[in-house]
């Protein structure tokens, strides 16, 4: 597929590359997803993921407009994060890949041959 970089289209999408094509996006995403909202929380649920670039990927997915930002005006202060319309779409096919690519592991495994 040709994307035109002087179009904002070709822009856009590579404004969700950028995103989306870390691995570390993908795992905020889903944990969000399953309602881990908070940034200490994230940080313990995900695997290898450090402070600095925990925090880095919140930013980008919330500049994106995958992410929602809320701060509680607390001691201590407290933040959640929430997916968007945006993001929730962005995680169904985040999701569907995820199938596809079991769905293929089975296959292999079982002999089969993949289309």
């Amino acid at each position: 597929m040709e994307r035109d970089e002087n179009s904002s289209g070709g822009t856009l999408y590579r404004r969700l590359e950028d995103v989306i094509g870390c691995k570390w996006s993908v795992s905020v995403l889903l944990a969000v997803r399953k309602g881990i909202v908070r940034p200490g929380a994230l940080e313990r649920h995900i695997s290898g993921i450090s402070t600095k670039v925990l925090s880095e990927r919140l930013r980008k997915l919330t500049q994106y407009g995958l992410l929602s930002k809320t701060s509680f005006p607390e001691v201590p202060p407290r933040t959640e994060y929430g997916l968007t319309q945006t993001g929730q779409k962005v995680v169904k096919i985040i999701e569907q890949i995820h199938e596809v690519d079991q769905e293929h592991r089975n296959a292999e495994q079982g002999g089969g041959h993949v289309r």
